[in-house]
């Protein structure tokens, strides 16, 4: 990140804007690399992403009826994508962000047991989350075929920081964009409507 940013600045960069994770040590050492740049920095701070549930490998969980993940009952105040880009972009190309840390969450507190069951309604089907230990977690994604080494760094990221560190919300978003930030709730039912939790189609028989 710092060879980036170094790189940014000699080419005439003037502004930079990082999306950081919330809470993880890792991202900290990336922020202090910015701020050392010499450009204009912001930092866009996010925690778990809600369209998490309808990519990647979090979207075939849905879709099989069980969401199994290694976070406990632990609170996430879930942010919704276009907020962090909304928030991004005003930080890009408007003025008065300069030298500050933006924190972008959604508007309210809920576990991952909360989230699932808001799926679970909006798609009326039978969908739940369990709750696993880091090793579960690392063999079931390297059973979907999750390369082992991505698989324990995730793990590992969870383990850091889905320890309560992040279970607060923030004016962040109606601050800067003078408007409330997306509700789980309403990323459920738009989502759903789309179709990609619909369960696995059954294979027609040869």
């Amino acid at each position: 990140m710092g060879s980036f940013a170094d790189l940014a600045v000699a080419r005439g960069v003037r502004r930079l804007v990082l999306l950081a994770d919330r809470g993880a040590a890792e991202a900290e050492r990336c922020e202090q690399a910015v701020r050392e740049s010499g450009a204009e920095w912001t930092i866009v701070r996010a925690g778990f992403i809600t369209q998490n549930f309808s990519e990647a490998f979090l979207a075939e969980l849905v879709r099989a009826g069980v969401v199994a993940l290694p976070v406990g009952d632990v609170a996430e105040p879930f942010t919704d994508a276009e907020d962090i880009a909304d928030v991004a972009v005003a930080a890009l190309t408007e003025d008065g962000h300069a030298s500050q840390i933006h924190e972008v969450t959604g508007p309210r507190l809920l576990t991952f047991a909360d989230a699932v069951g808001e799926i679970a309604r909006v798609t009326r089907r039978d969908v739940r989350y369990l709750p696993v230990t880091p090793e579960q977690f690392v063999s079931s994604l390297t059973g979907r075929g999750v390369p082992a080494e991505y698989a324990t760094q995730l793990a590992g990221l969870m383990a850091e920081v889905f320890d309560g560190r992040r279970a607060t919300v923030t004016d962040t978003v109606e601050r800067v964009l003078g408007r409330p930030p997306h509700d789980f709730a309403e990323y459920a039912r738009k989502t759903a409507a789309t179709g990609v939790w619909d369960e696995f189609p059954e294979a027609t028989p040869s």
